[in-house]
């Protein structure tokens, strides 16, 4: 087993309405502006589509809204985040009920595991659904460390097909699991902020939040073409605007004015504890899309 999605795989936001539920035509849109700005797939569940405060009906309508709006148009990655291995399970197979293309899973964090116990965890989870499984390796957000050798052992575990490196600094990290174990897909994250970093070390693909998809797109396709200088070109333009949305407790309802402000969305609702911008911060970001040409 592979893993069936590589380049460029936004985490997909969760629009909500003005009183906080979920906005399901919103969603419905946000879903048509991620293929209509030419994504590789998309992905659901992650850190930037506020999956802490999602409910199982929540979940659930969200992958509803994905069967009815992608379908098998592009690959769909869903986030595996439960803190235990029963849920995980659960949670996996509702995604692979839904025809999920891959599971993006945080290791089990409420009680930090052993290397063994994540060994454990994860190929017994692989064991469990027919789907490819991808490490998600973010030790700032879950407290989990995840050395090289030891991603290099979960490489082995039959289904355990990628890992997402988050852990600073994440391109020499890429490319140091790229060495030590070929064949593993290896994706950056934190919002692609070294996109062209990772790729220069191996990395396959980026999963970055879902606001500028279509201004990623043609840095990507630059950069496959040996385009390097118009591919740096197109990425420094957008940095500020990566940096911006990479703030601590601001950064969901970052993304969502970013998408208010494009029309994809109505609303920039969030849910506790993530936290509502104010107007200074909400003219910064304006002036950032301006000069961005966003």
């Amino acid at each position: 087993m592979t893993f069936p999605v590589t380049g460029l795989v936004p985490i997909l936001a969760t629009p909500f309405a003005s009183d906080g539920t979920l906005a399901v035509a919103d969603l419905h849109r946000l879903l048509e502006f991620q293929l209509a700005c030419g994504v590789d797939g998309i992905a659901l569940f992650g850190f930037a589509s506020e999956t802490f405060a999602l409910s199982a009906r929540d979940r659930e309508q969200i992958l509803d809204a994905v069967d009815a709006v992608v379908g098998r148009a592009v690959p769909v990655v869903v986030g595996v985040n439960a803190t235990g291995l029963p849920a995980a399970v659960e949670q996996a197979r509702q995604a692979a009920e839904h025809g999920a293309a891959g599971l993006m899973v945080l290791p089990p964090y409420m009680v930090k595991p052993s290397p063994a116990q994540l060994a454990d965890f994860y190929g017994t989870l692989a064991a469990q659904v027919p789907v490819p499984v991808m490490v998600q390796d973010a030790p700032n957000m879950t407290g989990v460390q995840m050395p090289v050798p030891l991603l290099a052992e979960l490489a082995a575990l039959p289904g355990v097909d990628a890992v997402k490196v988050e852990a600073p600094p994440t391109a020499p990290k890429c490319g140091a699991v790229g060495r030590a174990a070929p064949g593993f897909a290896v994706f950056g994250g934190q919002n692609a902020l070294f996109l062209l970093e990772e790729y220069a070390r191996g990395a396959v693909g980026t999963m970055p939040a879902c606001e500028f998809p279509d201004a990623l797109r043609p840095v990507l396709d630059d950069w496959a073409k040996g385009l390097r200088d118009d591919a740096y070109q197109g990425f420094n333009r957008l940095l500020p605007l990566i940096r911006y949305g990479l703030q601590p407790g601001l950064a969901w309802a970052i993304h969502k004015h970013v998408l208010v402000r494009r029309g994809v969305i109505a609303t920039a609702t969030v849910r506790a504890p993530a936290q509502p911008i104010d107007e200074v911060t909400v003219a910064e970001l304006d002036a950032i899309l301006a000069a961005t040409g966003l």
